[in-house]
C-alpha cells in the first residue's frame, strides 16, 4: 500500500471530504487522486484570493464594510430596505418588488440553513492575516461554506429586480458590498461568498417559478377601442380629488407629465359638478384619485360618450392596476398613442318596487353583509398602515358581534354572512380582492358565505377557495345578473369603496363594454 505520504492532503478548511466512500483500491484510485487534487487546488486559488483581500486596504472599507456585514445579520438591512421601497415606492411596482425580495430571501435562507451549512462543513477562515479593525466584534460560530449574507442579499436584489428594474439597480450595489464585506471582514473565503450567491440567485428565480412576476401572467383579455392621441395632455381635463390618498401629489406628476393637460383640483363635494364641466370641455376626461373617485368619473365618461383617462391617486387603486395602470407616466403613454380599451360597467338598482331613475354603478365589486362595515374599518386604517394590514385588522375587528344578513337571493331566503358580486373574474377574495385578468367578459362574479357558525372560517374559505367552487359555507358561480329582494331598508351596501343604504330590493347586472378607459397596450 502507499503510504499516507503518497497521497496528497487537503486542509481541513475544504469544504469537501478528503476520500472518495466506498472504493480505495484498483481503478478507482486514480479518479479519487484526481479529484483530491483538483479540490486541493481549489482550495489553494480560495486561500490565495482570500490573503489578497487581507492585505489590500479599500478606501473607507474599513469603516463602512464591517457596519455593513453586522447590519445584513438576521436580514435585518434587507427587510428595512423592503419596508423603504413599500414606503417611499409609491406604487405598486415597488410595494410587489419589496415582497417580491423578503420572499426570496426567506427561500434562501431556508435552503442555506437546513441544508447548505449541514451538508458542507467547512471551517471559517483564520483571522490572523485581517488586520483587527476589521474583525467583527461578534464572530459567526456556524461553518463557513456557503456565505448566508451572500445569498441573501443576491436573493433580495434578485427578486426585486424580476419585478422591477429599476429597483433592482438601486439594491444590487448594496447586495455587493454586503457580500464584498464578509471577505473583508474575514469571516468567508471568496468561494463560500459565490456559491451563496449564486444559491441566492437561484432562489428568487425559484420562486418565480412558483409564483410568477406581474410581467409573466397572461395578458389580460380587454377588446382594443379606439380613442384620439393626446399628445402631452392637449384637450384633456384631469379633475383631482384633492382629499382621496396621494391625489395631490399625483397631480403635480400628472402636470410635469402633461402640460398641456388642464388639471383642477377640487373637494369631493364638488366632485360631480366639477366632472360634468370637465366633460363638456375636452375630448376626454382624467381622474385622479381612488377607486370611489374613479367609479364616480367612468360613470360621467360613459354617459357623454368619452373616454376615460385614470391617474392613480387613492389608498389601493384596484381598478387601475387592474388595468395595468400603476404610474402617472403609464397613462401619459398611452394618451400619447391613443392606446384604450373597453370595459364593463356593473349596475345595481332598485326593483320594480323601489323609486326610478337611482341607477348605480361599480367598476370592481358591489357587497353586502359584513363586508361594507369592513370596508369603513378598513379605510380608517389603510392612511396609517397600509391597505392589506388595515384588511386584516377590520376583518378581525368586523366578525366580532356581526350576525347574518336575512335576504331572499334569487327567489330563496337565506342568511348570509357575505354577497360579493365582482365585475369581472375576480382571482380570490378577500380583505382587499384580488386580480382581474379580463375586465370585459359580460359576467358578474357572485360569490356568496352562508350563515351560520364560525364567520371567520367561512370568511377564509372565501378568501382561498377557486374562483367557481361550491361548499355548504360558499358558493361561486358566474351570472350576468343577479335579484336581492327581502332587505331591511337601510341595510348597507359597499361598493367600489363607498359605502351606501339600500331599499327592499335590488337588481345588480352589467353594461358590457360601456366604457373606453386608455390603457397601456403592452401589459
Amino acid at each position: 500500500m502507499p503510504s499516507p505520504r503518497a497521497m496528497p492532503s487537503v486542509p481541513s478548511s475544504f469544504p469537501f471530504p478528503a476520500s472518495l466512500p466506498g472504493r480505495s483500491s484498483g481503478r478507482s484510485s486514480l479518479p479519487a487522486s484526481v479529484a483530491v487534487r483538483l479540490r486541493g487546488l481549489l482550495h489553494s486559488g480560495d486561500l490565495a484570493l482570500f490573503r489578497n483581500v487581507a492585505a489590500r486596504s479599500w478606501p473607507a472599507g474599513d469603516t463602512v464594510l464591517p457596519r455593513l456585514s453586522r447590519g445584513a445579520d438576521h436580514g435585518l438591512l434587507w427587510f428595512g430596505a423592503a419596508a423603504g421601497m413599500a414606503a417611499l415606492g409609491g406604487s405598486a411596482r415597488a410595494r410587489r418588488a419589496a415582497l417580491r425580495g423578503v420572499a426570496s430571501l426567506a427561500v434562501a435562507s431556508a435552503v442555506i440553513n437546513t441544508v447548505g451549512k449541514r451538508a458542507v462543513r467547512r471551517e471559517r477562515p483564520v483571522l490572523d492575516l485581517v488586520p483587527l479593525v476589521r474583525q467583527l466584534k461578534r464572530q459567526p460560530f456556524t461553518t463557513s461554506f456557503p456565505s448566508g449574507h451572500a445569498a441573501s442579499a443576491a436573493a433580495f436584489a434578485t427578486g426585486v429586480a424580476l419585478e422591477s428594474k429599476g429597483w433592482g439597480a438601486v439594491v444590487a450595489p448594496l447586495a455587493a458590498a454586503v457580500a464584498a464585506s464578509r471577505v473583508y471582514t474575514g469571516v468567508h473565503y471568496p468561494g463560500d461568498v459565490l456559491a451563496g450567491a449564486a444559491l441566492g440567485v437561484g432562489a428568487a428565480f425559484a420562486l418565480r417559478g412558483v409564483v410568477p412576476t406581474r410581467g409573466q401572467l397572461p395578458p389580460p383579455g380587454r377588446p382594443p377601442a379606439t380613442a384620439p392621441a393626446l399628445a402631452s395632455g392637449r384637450d384633456l381635463v384631469v379633475v383631482v380629488n384633492e382629499e382621496s390618498g396621494t391625489a395631490t401629489a399625483t397631480a403635480s406628476l400628472v402636470r410635469d407629465a402633461l402640460p398641456l393637460a388642464e388639471v383642477v383640483e377640487c373637494a369631493p363635494g364638488e366632485l360631480s359638478e366639477a366632472l360634468d364641466r370637465a366633460a363638456g370641455r375636452g375630448r376626454a376626461l382624467g381622474i385622479c384619485g381612488g377607486d370611489g373617485t374613479v367609479n364616480l368619473a367612468a360613470a360621467v365618461a360613459a354617459t357623454h360618450g368619452i373616454p376615460l383617462a385614470v391617474f392613480p391617486g387613492g389608498t389601493l387603486n384596484h381598478f387601475a392596476y387592474d388595468l395595468g395602470i400603476e404610474t402617472v407616466d403609464d397613462t401619459a403613454a398611452a394618451l400619447a398613442s391613443g392606446a384604450a380599451v373597453r370595459v364593463d360597467l356593473g349596475r345595481f338598482r332598485p326593483g320594480p318596487e323601489g323609486p326610478d331613475g337611482a341607477d348605480g354603478y361599480f367598476l370592481n365589486a358591489f357587497s353586502l353583509g359584513v363586508y361594507p362595515e369592513l370596508v369603513r374599518t378598513r379605510e380608517r386604517w389603510a392612511p396609517r398602515i397600509g391597505g392589506w394590514p388595515a384588511g386584516v385588522l377590520a376583518a378581525f375587528e368586523v366578525l366580532r358581534g356581526q350576525s347574518p344578513l336575512e335576504a331572499e337571493l334569487q327567489g330563496r331566503r337565506r342568511p348570509l354572512w357575505l354577497l360579493f358580486v365582482g365585475n369581472g373574474l375576480f382571482q380570490r377574495v378577500g380583505p382587499a380582492p384580488g386580480r382581474r385578468h379580463n375586465l370585459a367578459d359580460g359576467l358578474l362574479d357572485i360569490r356568496v358565505v352562508h350563515g351560520g357558525r364560525t364567520p371567520g372560517l367561512r370568511l377564509l374559505a372565501t378568501a382561498v377557495a377557486g374562483p367557481l367552487t361550491r361548499s355548504p359555507m360558499h358558493a361561486a358561480v358566474r351570472r350576468q345578473r343577479v335579484r336581492i329582494a327581502g332587505l331591511a331598508p337601510g341595510t348597507p351596501y359597499a361598493y367600489d369603496g363607498e359605502v351606501a343604504h339600500s331599499e327592499k330590493e335590488l337588481m345588480i347586472d352589467k353594461l358590457p363594454e360601456a366604457l373606453t378607459v386608455y390603457c397601456p397596450m403592452t401589459v
